[in-house]
């Protein structure tokens, strides 16, 4: 017998049912780790949780069968094996089947460590904040765009289709502390018409949000924005790609991307960090706007009483 498995032999007989750090990975987390690293749809999302959930099973349906449970056609889980690198549906299922099986003889313990898929996706969002962390250690960065963006009047924010969320959440807070927050959501024609008038009106900064999926409409609004002299500030789950080598400056947080549609817990921080940015570059003018707006509020009555 090999010495490592030797060694996890030992460990085994000394532990039993207990995971040490030489043991193999549980049936579930080799199968999401075939599944991870991917960027996938939605739909093909379900796909991956329906084998996940269903693996002893899954792994030994025809392409037909899977794509009738899951409630997808035969093209779509044809496309999600070639979208977690497998040369078809035949070879992805070559590859779950031995997985399949070991779920089938492993131990009561074994199963019973399969995590809740919901605790999944907050732990996995738990390791973006974690790395936001580690990265505001040095916050040069986003204290210098804040201040920028705090100079730019007016101040333009972007963002399309999935990310227009993102956008509206921080133009809804930008309002209350700087004096003109122009809110584009929406590409083509009227995202450069409104971007143009924003520099004609003395803006210098556009802050665009770009979530996956990535859309071609937002890479087509930050080129435009170039054209019409504006500076871009990007805040985005990317490092590299086009979008990243036309702003002048990219601002990273990773999203969640365990359940069919991403959570966004660092974008969501990282913007309320840039936005804190902004308060602090003009102090008067944020404790001067704030005022205003809460007195506002008290006059029309905006909210309910705590």
């Amino acid at each position: 017998m090999p010495s490592r498995q030797r060694a996890r032999a030992q460990a085994s007989a000394i532990t039993p049912g207990k995971q040490t750090p030489d043991a193999e990975p549980a049936p579930v987390e080799r199968v999401r780790a075939l599944f991870g690293g991917h960027r996938l749809s939605p739909g093909q999302r379900r796909i991956a949780q329906y084998i996940t959930d269903n693996l002893t099973e899954a792994a030994f349906l025809s392409i037909t069968d899977l794509a009738d449970r899951v409630g997808v056609s035969q093209p779509s889980v044809t496309r999600f094996a070639a979208s977690v690198g497998f040369s078809g549906y035949p070879a992805l299922r070559e590859a779950l089947q031995p997985i399949a099986l070991s779920a089938v003889a492993g131990s009561p313990e074994t199963v019973e460590s399969r995590r809740n898929e919901l605790q999944t996706a907050v732990d996995a969002e738990i390791a973006n904040l974690e790395s936001l962390r580690r990265r505001f250690a040095d916050t040069g960065q986003v204290l210098e765009v804040g201040r920028e963006l705090a100079r730019s009047v007016p101040l333009t924010i972007l963002g399309l289709r999935i990310s227009t969320s993102l956008a509206e959440y921080f133009a809804y807070a930008a309002r209350r502390i700087h004096p003109d927050v122009r809110l584009v959501s929406r590409g083509g024609s009227v995202a450069y018409d409104a971007l143009l008038q924003s520099r004609e009106a003395g803006g210098t900064w556009v802050l665009a949000f770009a979530m996956p999926r990535h859309a071609k409409e937002t890479l087509a609004a930050v080129r435009a924005a170039r054209r019409t002299g504006l500076r871009t500030a990007l805040i985005t789950d990317l490092t590299l790609g086009p979008l990243v080598d036309e702003v002048d400056v990219a601002l990273t947080a990773g999203t969640g991307s365990r359940l069919v549609f991403d959570s966004y817990s660092a974008p969501g921080v990282l913007s309320a960090a840039i936005l804190q940015a902004m308060a602090d570059a003009d102090p008067e003018r944020t404790q001067q706007r704030l005022e205003q707006y809460e007195h506002a509020a008290d006059q029309h009555d905006f909210f309910l009483e705590d």
